[in-house]
Formats: structure tokens, sequence, C-alpha cells
């Protein structure tokens, strides 16, 4: 097994290794509690110029019916009140920009678009591991995270929502994906 320590080695075509990533989240609810949860349903990948990461890109979209906080009646309010998914039944993340940051560092900035809302966001990551796999394939691994305020895309329910669910959601993301 080959085993890759910077970025500027990767290059190429990428798609999500739906089963080996997890797209999470956290938000405090009242005073003392954290939710966190994620998302079942996704695709995306990635285009990666190593050598020269403003040529890079990515995409993402997201089932927003695939939300999973562990409590289904939450769950069910989640993707009625709180991300109308009849209306809006995915959540998309698609790259403007990507920067280095460092040897195995990167971030990526794009447009993110919940319940027909479209905001930019930036996304920090961190290569983890690239190697080659057992079956062939070659795969890489980042994490990353940011933090985004819900109001901005008119997530909220009503006023009481806005005193008990607090307005920052930290968005996790472990990322596995395979060269085509």
């Amino acid at each position: 097994m080959s085993t890759v320590t910077t970025l500027s080695e990767l290059t190429g075509d990428y798609v999500l290794d739906t089963a080996r990533t997890r797209i999470g989240f956290g938000a405090r609810h009242t005073m003392a509690t954290r939710v966190r949860g994620r998302f079942e349903e996704f695709e995306g990948g990635a285009h990666l110029t190593g050598d020269d990461p403003s040529k890079s890109s990515a995409r993402l979209t997201i089932q927003a019916k695939s939300i999973q906080t562990g409590n289904r009646r939450r769950d069910d309010h989640l993707r009625g009140t709180f991300l109308y998914v009849d209306d809006h039944p995915a959540l998309t993340f698609i790259s403007t920009t990507v920067r280095s940051a460092g040897p195995a560092g990167f971030t990526v900035t794009g447009d993110l678009t919940i319940r027909g809302v479209t905001k930019p966001v930036t996304v920090d990551f961190e290569l983890t591991s690239a190697e080659d796999d057992p079956r062939g394939g070659f795969r890489v691994r980042f994490t990353g995270r940011t933090t985004i305020d819900r109001n901005d895309w008119n997530v909220n329910w009503n006023a009481a929502t806005r005193i008990m669910v607090g307005p920052k959601v930290t968005l996790e993301l472990d990322v596995t994906a395979i060269r085509r």
C-alpha cells in the first residue's frame, strides 16, 4: 500500500464513498444539552489538482429527508417545520474556490443551499489519509468542519425556537472518496 502525505500528491476525479463518509451536525438545544445528528443519504465528488488547489472543485448533494438525530419525533419535526423537505428535498454545496492551507490542509469556499436560500460557506479540511485499498482503488480521507448560523437560511420554526435552539450549527464532515 502506498501512502500519500501531502495534498500536492493528489490529482484526479473522486466520488464519495457513502458507506465510509459521515455528514454530521451539532447544535445547542436549551441551556444544557447539545443535539447531534447526521444525514444518511448523500452523493458527491471532487476534482483534485494537488499541485494547484485553485483548480480543484467539490460538490455535495444531501437528501434532507435523511436527517437522523436518534429521536423519530424530533427528526419528523426537523424534516417538516425546519427543512421543509417536501418543498426543498435537497441541501447542496458547490465549491467556488479551493485554497491550500499547509501541506495537508485546505479551505473550500462554496455556495450552500438550504430551503432554497444560498449563502457562501468556508470549510476547513485536513487530509487524514490517502492510500491504495485492497481492491486496487485509491482512497483519500479528509475531515472538515465549519459553523453556520441557521438563521441565515431561515431555518426556524417560531419565536420559541430562537430561544430554545441555538443559532449556531456545527457541520462535521468525515469524508472518504475513491479516485475514478
